[in-house]
């Protein structure tokens, strides 16, 4: 497998499938780990970041479950191979601006990747279609029981896992759920339920994490703490709160087809016909139009539109992803109109 074979390719979180596929887009859980008696990354010499990657690539190589990944080491990588990394959800922003030793890990059907000597040494994630924050889990519980029985990671009995950023310190772990939430949205509810989750210990970020905002209607809902409770603690109360909100989402889909269903069909036939007719459109655009045509699909508006069409549209409309297809770098304005020339050959 190398790096251009992934532009061929739809992730797993892209499927569109899994429970409660119509609302919650993906699940990912993230682990942080730092390896015993090295420093953190931003502290240590290129040496030592060095051996930090050679380290964790052959405990990588040695994995049963990672078999036959994809290693990449970012240096080499050009600008647009690091945003298409980052729009594939597979490295952060940070890890593709930053420079030093650092590489990426992505197993197959990109289930599973390590960013290495990102603020840690390892950041482990694994991404699954739909509401399935347990199954993330019980893959991550293997993986990572593969690499910690060949790496020994820095621990406090009294802290738990030592982190670069003591936000993590603890179990290190991340969870998340990115949710399609157009109804609250339209109903004006949005602000209440992010309020809400604020005071439970939980945060609503964009479609690319930390630093982002909501855009399509998509919201990406984290733990934010680490310390004093359990892995299975934190994806329990997660778990609740998400099923709070899909109910929430349900509500508001279920009142606005009843009350104001041709406003609604109206709003989302005129975005699916701008962009199966668009000949430039930019990503905003587009990324909100295929929000409503989304919803579409998953209210039988629409019909012989599949859901994991729509999502892939999502990240293949991204600037470096249109690149990656065209096997050339774009310019701002050839990239609008390969954006919509994708649009009306997807949609058609």
């Amino acid at each position: 497998m190398t790096l251009d074979d992934l532009v061929g390719q739809t992730g797993e979180w892209l499927r569109g499938t899994g429970p409660d596929g119509d609302i919650v887009m993906s699940s990912r859980i993230r682990l942080a780990r730092n390896l015993e008696g090295m420093p953190f990354p931003q502290w240590a010499p290129k040496s030592e970041r060095v051996q930090v990657r050679e380290r964790i690539t052959a405990a990588v190589l040695a994995s049963q479950f990672l078999k036959g990944s994809l290693i990449l080491e970012l240096k080499p990588l050009s600008e647009v191979d690091r945003l298409f990394l980052v729009e594939r959800h597979l490295i952060s922003r940070e890890h593709a601006a930053g420079s030093g030793e650092k590489a990426v890990v992505i197993s197959d059907r990109e289930i599973v990747s390590i960013m290495i000597n990102e603020e840690d040494h390892l950041r482990l994630q694994v991404l699954q279609s739909g509401f399935n924050l347990q199954e993330a889990w019980n893959v991550l519980v293997q993986v990572n029981g593969e690499l910690e029985s060949k790496l020994a990671y820095a621990f406090s009995s009294d802290w738990g896992y030592l982190t670069a950023c003591p936000t993590n310190v603890g179990t290190g772990m991340r969870a998340s759920c990115m949710l399609h939430l157009p109804c609250l949205v339209m109903t004006k509810q949005i602000n209440r339920v992010l309020h809400a989750i604020s005071k439970l210990g939980l945060t609503a970020r964009g479609l690319y994490g930390e630093g982002t905002e909501a855009t399509g209607n998509f919201f990406q809902l984290s733990n934010q703490v680490t310390l004093g409770l359990s892995e299975e603690e934190t994806l329990d109360n997660l778990e609740r709160l998400i099923h709070q909100i899909v109910d929430q989402e349900k509500a508001a889909r279920k009142a606005l087809t009843s009350q104001s269903r041709e406003a609604l069909e109206d709003r989302i036939w005129r975005a699916y016909g701008t962009l199966k007719s668009a000949h430039i459109i930019n990503s905003a655009e587009t990324v909100n139009l295929l929000s409503l045509v989304r919803l579409g699909v998953d209210l039988s508006i629409i019909s012989g539109v599949d859901r994991g069409l729509v999502n892939r549209l999502f990240i293949q409309t991204q600037p470096a992803h249109l690149q990656k297809l065209a096997g050339s770098a774009l310019s701002p304005d050839e990239r609008d109109a390969r954006r919509a020339q994708l649009l009306r050959d997807s949609l058609s």
